[in-house]
């Protein structure tokens, strides 16, 4: 087994060693490829369907060196990892993401069996590493999607003051931008460059749904969509949605509060286990060790795990109230 080990840890080494190098001779090449694709496509005007039309003012590259980019478009999964970082607000490509991620799990495994000198152990430490970088993500992603469902209220009073004050559609998105605090003024931006740049108001709008996938900006892109099609006051309909909205924040708060007494059951549910083995490794470890190492230990582990799973998720289906 451990030669296995070193086997896997080598040929992370020398996969890293190779992207890397290749990376750095042809960063140069990428770009110049990137070019000539849009030169290319830009050429054929008439011919492009059009969403290849609009792609062409987003930069969707996955990676610097052109083989692994070709290789990464094939991958839905590849495409979700690019999706989160640009939700979660980073500028890293998913292919610089997947070799971070690549470069935590080997660090984990050599850390974690330099620690424990068991290979099991080590390949529990190989996945888990491999995946907290995108933990991070997820974290990160979680956060700004809360920021801005807190801040959208404030932008759409804004833009019902605008249009009131006669200012058209358009023009007022740049005034959120401007007024607005990050990032609800990082997406209007978008949105306002997008049909500045001639995308129609819709398919902008679709974007900005696909970029943040909340309820209340499906709600927003829904009710500027009818009224530019139908007519109506847009200001009073706007007031309207902010008013729901803000009220639906209240019910959510209380929801909260009445379900802290859950969320704190499994947050000590949760935590108690680890922190008494780890308590009980340092204080008496020949105590815990038939744990780890007899048979009927690895299986009680086992179980213990999985009914501790089952129990998060139990827990979780309860507290989490949808609004």
């Amino acid at each position: 087994m451990s030669a296995i080990l070193i086997a896997a840890v080598v040929f992370l080494i020398v996969a890293v060693g190779i992207f890397s190098g290749i990376s750095f001779f042809d960063q140069r090449s990428a770009r110049a490829r990137l070019i000539k694709e849009r030169l290319a496509e830009e050429r054929k005007g008439p011919d492009l369907a059009a969403e290849e039309e609009l792609a062409l003012m987003r930069d969707e590259q996955l990676s610097n060196i052109p083989a692994l980019d070709s290789l990464l478009r094939r991958s839905a999964q590849v495409s979700a990892i690019h999706d989160t970082l640009a939700q979660a607000g980073m500028t890293m490509r998913a292919g610089n993401f997947l070799g971070l991620s690549a470069l935590a799990s080997l660090a984990a495994t050599i850390l974690v069996y330099a620690l424990t000198k068991r290979v099991e152990i080590a390949w529990v430490g190989m996945v888990v590493g491999f995946f907290l970088p995108y933990s991070f993500i997820s974290y990160k992603r979680t956060q700004r999607f809360r920021k801005f469902d807190e801040l959208f209220p404030e932008a759409i009073d804004t833009l019902a003051r605008a249009v009131r004050a006669g200012h058209a559609f358009t023009t007022a998105l740049e005034m959120i931008s401007a007024e607005v605090s990050e990032p609800v003024a990082g997406e209007f931006r978008q949105l306002f460059e997008e049909q500045k740049f001639g995308m129609p108001v819709r398919d902008a709008l679709m974007n900005l749904t696909e970029r943040m996938p909340s309820v209340d900006v499906k709600f927003f892109v829904t009710a500027v969509m009818l009224q530019r099609e139908t007519g109506g006051n847009l200001a009073e309909i706007l007031d309207n949605l902010s008013y729901v909205i803000r009220e639906r924040f209240k019910i959510q708060r209380q929801v909260r509060v009445y379900t802290a007494q859950g969320r704190l059951t499994m947050g000590l549910l949760m935590g108690m286990p680890p922190i008494i083995v780890v308590v009980m490794m340092t204080l008496n470890p020949g105590f815990m060790r038939p744990l780890f190492t007899d048979p009927i230990g690895h299986v009680l582990l086992v179980a213990g795990l999985t009914l501790q799973t089952v129990g998060y998720f139990v827990i979780r289906k309860i507290i989490r109230i949808q609004v």
